[in-house]
């Protein structure tokens, strides 16, 4: 099994291997060998994608000046990624090239490339590497006689001018270092034992921070008493002892925990034999009670019913889907219930899915098949069959129940942020506790609001502003978050509108989030059923002061984007978005994102953004990045939910390509009109 490296990705102890872990794992990694202790979170999006981001911690150097940062250790950031070229076979080994501290400060940046072949229980890892992998220098680079400045590489020991750009300048460049190594996997399945011979000789440090090394063979053993969790012990350079440990899950996996506190899925076949007994006792024709039936919708499958209709044979509920967040699993408890209390003149079953009062889509199941199905005359193949999708139509249908408008609805919660690696921790972060309500005048229209109050954090800490030549459209983070405990960091009045068949529109106006108020509109274009979707955004929004309630700042700006979203693959799909325009700080540029999405709900993907900010403008990172992970509660908690945790990981506030945070973007909102994904979701779950 491959197992995690000092550094975090799979790997040996310092080098890195060909190997990947599994698509969809998530590690966290902590190592130790003097004076560097290593952070690392590692992403497996992709069979043959590896990515990592890491914070290093230098135990013998400052992070800045004793009034700022006291005694902290100088922390780095990185981000590396590694790429596989070939599988493995019988006669051609694994090989994978990759690059360590692309995106950071560079100060341990390098590229390499590495094969492995596996004899039983021995892999065997071979590579070369320029930069800090290979810092020895075994080798001239062969490069050289194509351009002679690959023969040398630009130093970093002692610069950080480069901080978060792409370190392209000194990419493949340098004399060669060769490394590799054994794994052996032992009898023991928990033990596995490393032998390494690395390609740094520790005489090029960054910072001039040179370490003596009296050997180059490092040695180890990988302990696993649990399949999520790995620990490490070895010795290294000759003289240096090395501790590790690392965490890791595969999210791709990941199935729902039991549902204990879910009602059960109505028992349509008792209901419709109660019912046709207390028929033949009444020689009266009973009347459909529709209140019941839009209560037990809601109750039992999670639709918050706002009107029911007919049309012929069809039955159509229109409602918003509240609780469960397989499309499959929300479709089936609803024909349940219904099946059990309609008459028998119904041939269609039809939901008719809201969100935030607009319909995004229409899904149609012939009832004979699914009562079938329930009665295990059908198989889930067949009844998949007899499903049918489509764009919600602009059609008379005879409404035979309106649900009373409910106007008021609001919840208690609890918040948590953090900031990580900076000049005056660490780790700073805030306990909050949150009180979130919506109050509705139609189903289209209504006020949301945030209250927000600081239960505890360590801010106190927090004294450092980064310098800035920009607007300080961002950079006054410090002073948002600790100027008042009770806040208010949302107050918006929201309209949305179907404008045509695949044409929808919002437009929201007041404290539009915690830096910024406001008006702006929103419209998406989203054929049904089809791969890409193009919106477009326009906004005029006012700096908030520093107390979050109603007062503002004089800083004003016009900011908006053109974006085009697309999906690509089935069975490894994948969400891009292009979207390009004016930021917060009145600079133009683009921003990328893309995204693994899997079947699970689980989605993990990167950004980047680059504007007409110079780097020496932007600061240090040169350009605005991050990665996000947004994993569903349902696969937690006992009850099911459609809440999600979101992890947003950026390494540094920057005012350069900052845009406005909207609390509901029309992409989002429609993500059912993804058939292609609530396909294979009726294809995979059980109704």
């Amino acid at each position: 099994m491959p197992t995690a490296s000092d550094w975090g990705g799979i790997g040996l102890l310092q080098t890195p291997t060909a190997r990947m872990a599994d698509e969809g794992e998530l590690s966290f990694t902590a190592s130790h060998t003097s004076p560097y202790s290593r952070y690392t979170m590692t992403l497996q999006p992709m069979p043959w994608l590896e990515g990592s981001f890491r914070y290093i911690s230098v135990a013998n150097r400052r992070y800045g000046s004793e009034s700022l940062s006291g005694t902290q250790n100088y922390k780095d950031k990185s981000i590396d990624f590694k790429l596989r070229l070939l599988r493995e076979s019988r006669w051609i080994p694994e090989v994978a090239i990759g690059m360590r501290d692309i995106g950071g400060t560079g100060l341990f940046s390098s590229e390499y490339l590495v094969a492995n072949k596996r004899w039983g229980p021995v892999d065997a890892s071979l590579g070369l590497a320029t930069g800090y992998i290979g810092n020895r220098g075994d080798f001239s680079n062969p490069l050289r006689h194509i351009d002679d400045r690959f023969a040398t590489r630009p130093g970093y020991e002692n610069s950080t001018v480069t901080a978060g750009s792409l370190n392209t300048s000194g990419m493949f460049r340098g004399p060669i270092g060769v490394f590799g190594g054994l794994s052996y996997q032992t009898p023991w399945k928990p033990l596995q034992l490393k032998l390494e011979y690395e390609g740094n000789d520790y005489q090029h440090e960054p910072q001039y921070n040179h370490q003596r090394q009296r050997s180059p063979i490092n040695v180890a053993a990988t302990y696993m008493p649990h399949r999520n969790l790995q620990l490490l012990a070895g010795w290294e350079r000759g003289n240096k002892a090395v501790f590790g440990i690392s965490i890791h899950g595969n999210l791709a996996q990941a199935r729902p925990s039991p549902k204990p506190l879910d009602p059960p899925p109505f028992n349509s076949r008792a209901q419709r034999a109660a019912n046709a007994a207390a028929g033949a006792a009444s020689p009266r024709k009973m009347a459909t009670d529709w209140p019941t039936i839009a209560e037990q919708l809601e109750e039992n499958a999670g639709l918050r019913v706002s009107r029911i209709s007919r049309k012929g044979p069809e039955l159509i509920v229109t409602g918003e889907q509240q609780r469960y967040i397989q499309p499959a699993q929300g479709l089936g408890r609803t024909a349940r219930v219904l099946d059990a209390s309609l008459p028998n003149d119904i041939d269609w079953l039809t939901v008719r899915n809201t969100r935030a009062g607009v319909p995004i889509v229409e899904t149609s199941i012939k009832r004979d098949v699914f009562a079938a199905y329930l009665d295990n005359r059908a198989t889930l193949p067949q009844l998949a069959r007899n499903i049918e999708l489509g764009a919600p139509p602009n059609q008379y249908r005879h409404t035979v129940y309106e649900a009373p408008l409910r106007h008021f609805n609001g919840e208690f919660n609890v918040g948590y942020r953090q900031t990580l690696g900076g000049p005056d921790g660490f780790i700073l972060f805030q306990l909050t506790g949150l009180y979130t309500a919506d109050l509705h005048f139609t189903q289209n229209h209504w006020l949301h609001g945030v209250l927000s109050y600081n239960a505890y954090n360590n801010y106190d800490k927090f004294r450092y502003d980064a310098p800035s030549r920009l607007p300080r459209v961002r950079t006054h983070i410090r002073q948002y978050l600790t100027t008042e405990d009770l806040t208010l960091p949302n107050l918006q009045l929201t309209s949305t509108a179907q404008l045509g068949r695949d044409l929808y529109g919002m437009a929201y106006a007041g404290l539009l989030e915690t830096m910024y108020a406001g008006v702006g509109v929103e419209l998406l274009y989203r054929p049904f059923g089809r791969s890409w979707a193009l919106g477009w955004d326009l906004n005029q929004v006012r700096q908030r002061d520093f107390d979050q309630r109603f007062s503002l700042r004089d800083y004003r700006v016009t900011t908006g984007h053109a974006s085009l979203y697309y999906s690509w693959g089935t069975q490894q799909k994948m969400v891009g978005t292009l979207s390009a325009g004016r930021y917060l700080a009145k600079d133009w540029g683009a921003t990328v994102s893309v995204a693994r999405m899997f079947n699970n709900g689980v989605s993990m993907g990167a950004y980047a953004t680059k504007t007409n900010v110079s780097s020496e403008d932007f600061g240090e990172g040169s350009f605005d990045k991050g990665i996000f992970v947004s994993v569903p509660f349902d696969l937690m908690l006992p009850r099911s939910t459609r809440s999600r945790a979101n992890l947003n990981w950026n390494p540094l506030y920057r005012d350069g390509g900052a845009r406005l945070t909207r609390r509901y973007e029309l992409f989002v909102l429609t993500a059912e009109r993804d058939t292609d994904a609530i396909r294979h979701n009726l294809t995979e779950t059980t109704l």
